[in-house]
């Protein structure tokens, strides 16, 4: 059988990849390893560790600890199986709608692993061994990636994890080190600590999320210690260790930190090692990353296309589902209007960051002659409602044109609020839309107003 679109892999980009081309009358194949459809995103990565958060914040009550004080809880023993309970219906429920959104559109799927034959040929290997191949028109390589296992480092699962394993775990730790601080090492290292679980989060390099603009993760590093976590940057790993009664990890500077259990989490690659990219032509750098065309997710061969984490940053669900409609319709020759510059990025550690547009070192960079304009969330009556007491929102504009050039938030809310910034910035508006414009009162979005009128006030009428 013969299809116009195989999609290899049913995560966000896959999943939305195929859709899209459904919808264009086309047939659809996504072929996926995996027990069940969804990709990395449903069962490993977004959805889980998501879910993981919110469960810890409510059960813990520490959104509600900056009235009630430290020692306020919601349960008092929180189990493992109090979290595992609230994933499996969530993820549950994720894969019945994708289930569902492919049968509504046609789109068949099946479970096998992957093999190029050709250029417009693959085979499809079950987990029984049965065999089959199939033709197809355009491809496109949606397959994930994984957490990153050096050799030298003892994963076990009893006391030595990756970021995957984690969800396996079967009881809580007494105490954490944490291995990697990007964003999938400070969302887990955050969400124990909400548990009051001591952390010890190590990374090698001397600064966190390069990405994000400095205020912001200086902010959330002293949040961070704020609560007892504690962080060794510029902290290189000599050594892992599993010993019998807890785990031992060794840094280049001779110091050694214990904990019950770490989490290894320095980094991804790509799913690609099985996929014959060698008879297609493709090549995938040393991480298992793949080189597409930015505007229309080619690879070196045109009718094949990657999307997702596979290609590499930004690695985000939403960027990913973007990027496989993106691709879809460039196959079958639908144009599409050039994709805004900004999108938002989330980090979904406690406290959660958001941000969109250029970061201060950025707009610095460019040599634009700028304003900031600053409210934190403690001045806005409902982040006194809340017993918030930290958390801040940073506008940057620019004084000649007045235009918002990037909005960053670190706090409570930051990726829901994230969305007003974006919209701002994609409909090219400025200070003055904030200065004279009314927001819900009270609410944690009325910050835009006041972060305006504290630009506002520097920058004077335009």
């Amino acid at each position: 059988m013969d299809y116009d679109m195989l999609v290899i892999g049913s995560g966000p980009s896959g999943r939305r990849a195929a859709v899209q081309s459904a919808k264009l009358g086309k047939s659809v194949l996504v072929v996926d390893r995996g027990r069940r459809l969804g990709g990395v995103s449903v069962h490993t990565g977004t959805i889980p560790s998501k879910t993981l958060r919110e469960t810890v914040l409510n059960l813990s009550g520490w959104r509600e600890r900056g009235f009630y004080g430290r020692g306020y809880r919601v349960k008092q023993d929180i189990s493992i199986g109090d979290l595992i309970e609230r994933l499996h219906k969530t993820l549950d429920h994720e894969v019945e709608v994708l289930q569902h959104q492919f049968m509504r559109n046609t789109v068949k799927s099946a479970r096998a692993a992957v093999k190029f034959l050709g250029p417009n040929r693959v085979s499809l290997t079950a987990d029984n061994g049965d065999y089959s191949e199939v033709g197809f028109a355009n491809a496109l390589i949606a397959v994930g990636t994984r957490p990153h296992r050096p050799g030298d480092v003892p994963f076990d699962k009893k006391r030595i994890f990756d970021s995957d394993e984690m969800l396996e775990l079967h009881h809580l730790p007494r105490t954490l080190t944490v291995i990697g601080a990007g964003v999938i090492g400070v969302e887990y290292a955050t969400i124990f600590s909400a548990l009051d679980v001591p952390v010890t989060l190590v990374e090698p390099r001397n600064t966190i999320l390069d990405f994000i603009d400095r205020e912001i993760v200086d902010d959330f590093i002293h949040q961070m210690r704020d609560r007892g976590m504690t962080i060794r940057l510029g902290s290189t790993v000599k050594e892992i260790a599993s010993k019998p009664d807890h785990a031992e990890v060794t840094l280049t500077d001779g110091r050694t930190i214990r904990s019950e259990m770490v989490l290894y989490a320095a980094g991804r690659t790509g799913n690609v090692a099985s996929l014959g990219l060698e008879m297609v032509g493709i090549e995938a750098d040393g991480r298992g990353r793949i080189k597409v065309d930015p505007q229309t997710f080619q690879t070196s061969t045109p009718n094949i296309y990657a999307a997702g984490d596979v290609i590499g940053f930004p690695s985000l669900a939403s960027t990913s589902m973007e990027q496989g409609r993106v691709a879809a319709c460039h196959a079958f020759g639908v144009t599409l209007p050039p994709a805004p510059e900004t999108f938002p990025y989330g980090i979904y550690a406690v406290p959660e960051i958001s941000t969109v547009g250029q970061s201060e070192e950025q707009v610095r960079e460019s040599g634009i002659a700028y304003e900031v304009g600053v409210a934190r969330f403690r001045e806005t009556s409902r982040g006194h409602i809340m017993g918030v007491n930290s958390g801040f929102l940073k506008l940057l504009f620019s004084v000649e044109t007045r235009r918002l050039l990037g909005a960053h938030i670190v706090g409570e809310g930051a990726t829901e609020l994230i969305h007003i910034g974006q919209a701002v910035i994609n409909l090219g508006g400025t200070v003055d839309f904030f200065v004279n414009n009314t927001f819900n009162y009270p609410t944690l979005a009325e910050a835009y107003k006041i972060a305006g009128l504290d630009a506002w006030n520097r920058m004077g009428q335009g």
